[in-house]
């Protein structure tokens, strides 16, 4: 089979025929400046220049570890534009996690913040990462100071449905992250099937209020916004007041639970407030039922609950039109396949029925980054198996009632309990622990470990958080310790974790 070379940039391509007038706003802050589509051209371009003058070739990674900013959100659009792979990491990420994914997705480029320059490029420079470059909130730094004198114009580089455009690590069973590789058809029938079931058109104003360092803010609200050629309002961070206070100028939001308990907590939280919203989306964690009726309650709107992965996309959501069960997520995107089936002989289960939720579709990730074997075994008949146990009912929404694996999600962030275990068993004082996720109103699930002390160590809670704060990102770390005499395990000496799990299940989320 013979594959013909492509004659431009598949997604960018499509990005570009979405335009509306290049006049229009792409970006508008809370402070009311804005930037136009015509801009985000002008500023790619001269980003793209910079990227080729660096090295950067066709299928070369990108790295970035920057605050939100808009030029951080223009730079995403360059590398696309250049032909690279791009690769957003958390800002949370300390410098020995960095080190991991600088030296197993070896990129041309990686840009950081200014103030973190002089220690990524020691590591770079051991790792043999060409070019460092800088990038402030404000726009500041050597990476925009570079571009300035370059072309506002730029020849996209030609690639297919098939290359990559960008790669999200994600944590998985062995501990380590692994990287989803997403290919421009990936994203592109993403953002598609998206903008048309949730009817975003050009006259949609976005509140963007999340990172941008993760697939919901970017390959989800970003891309949405730019297929549709609508406008977002573009907000450093999620403040619960000043979203309220933008409420009336906006016509969607796109959360995490989070960002809708904190508005429930704001008393202007009315129907009046939210009148000229037509649209709030959740994802990236669970969404408990009581936090979908009770916004209902105070606002007359049902939050639409909808579910994805980092390998994947978004794979069903609740309709548009129709019931939004709370405790649901809905119903397959067009185009994707969800079964359900039994984890150990793989068979496709019926109706209600709990089983491993597998999904197929154009929204699925080529592989993990240099992980054929792990990549092969992730898949079962042409469905990639999740991890996610669920169930479809009769009337066809799909339920998500655990995970096969470990994972904890808290506040849209994978975290594997291994990862923080190894950190906390290798403190003094400590004999074994084990890591888990339970529920939390703010978080969907909140980090918490409990840990078996060596005889007479005096070990504290402020102790173990003071000891990991070097070691791990602020939302790995256990938002709650607690010390027992011994773990509960089988009779194949197993931590049994879901006993964990029932012991310690209200103490984020008191039961009524």
């Amino acid at each position: 089979m013979t594959t013909s070379t492509p004659t431009e940039n598949h997604f960018f391509a499509a990005i570009r025929a979405a335009m509306p007038d290049l006049a229009k706003p792409l970006a508008i802050h809370p402070d009311g400046a804005h930037e136009s589509y015509g801009d985000a051209l002008a500023l790619s371009a001269r980003l793209a220049n910079l990227l080729v003058a660096r090295g950067v070739k066709p299928g070369d990674r990108v790295a970035v570890q920057v605050e939100k900013s808009w030029t951080a959100f223009v730079l995403y659009l360059a590398a696309l534009r250049a032909g690279a792979v791009y690769l957003p990491l958390n800002t949370a990420y300390t410098l020995s996690e960095l080190s991991y994914f600088l030296s197993d997705a070896e990129p041309t480029v990686v840009v950081v913040r200014p103030e973190t320059a002089e220690a990524v490029k020691t590591l770079a420079a051991s790792l043999n990462v060409p070019h460092v470059e800088t990038l402030g909130t404000d726009g500041a730094g050597s990476l925009t100071q570079a571009a300035a004198g370059l072309p506002e114009t730029f020849t996209d580089v030609p690639r297919g449905p098939d290359d990559l455009a960008g790669i999200l690590y994600t944590s998985g069973t062995t501990g380590r992250a692994k990287g989803a590789m997403l290919t421009h058809a990936n994203l592109l029938s993403n953002a598609e099937t998206l903008r048309d079931y949730w009817r975003f058109t050009s006259d949609d104003v976005l509140i963007h209020a999340l990172p941008i360092f993760h697939t919901h803010g970017l390959f989800v609200a970003g891309d949405i916004v730019l297929m549709a050629g609508a406008t977002m309002i573009f907000c450093p961070k999620f403040d619960a007041a000043e979203v309220l206070r933008l409420l009336p100028k906006a016509t969607t939001l796109m959360g995490v639970p989070t960002f809708y308990t904190r508005l429930l907590d704001q008393a202007g939280l009315t129907r009046e407030a939210t009148a000229h919203m037509r649209l709030f989306v959740s994802g990236s964690a669970p969404l408990l039922a009581e936090t979908h009726r009770a916004f209902q309650a105070r606002t007359g709107q049902a939050i639409l609950e909808r579910y994805g992965m980092t390998e994947t996309g978004m794979n069903t959501s609740n309709p548009y039109d129709g019931a939004r069960i709370a405790g649901t997520v809905g119903f397959p995107l067009p185009g994707i396949s969800v079964r359900i089936t039994n984890p150990e002989d793989g068979t496709v289960l019926g109706a209600d029925e709990i089983g491993s939720i597998e999904v197929k579709g154009p929204n699925v990730f080529k592989g993990y980054w240099k992980l054929p074997e792990k990549t092969a075994s992730e898949f079962h008949d042409g469905y990639f198996i999740t991890g996610d146990l669920g169930k479809i009912d009769p009337a066809g929404y799909v339920h998500i009632v655990g995970r096969g694996k470990d994972l904890v999600i808290t506040g849209g962030f994978n975290v594997y309990p291994k990862e923080v275990e190894g950190e906390i068993d290798a403190l003094p004082g400590v004999v074994e622990s084990a890591v888990i996720g339970v529920p939390h109103k703010d978080f969907g699930e909140g980090v918490t470990a409990v840990i078996v002390r060596t005889p007479g160590a005096g070990l504290t809670e402020a102790q173990v958080h003071a000891a990991l704060e070097e070691k791990l990102a602020k939302f790995k770390l256990p938002k709650k310790v607690f010390f027992v005499d011994e773990l509960p395990r089988n009779t194949m000496g197993k931590v049994q974790k879901n006993v964990l799990r029932d012991t310690y299940k209200d103490i984020y989320t008191p039961a009524a």
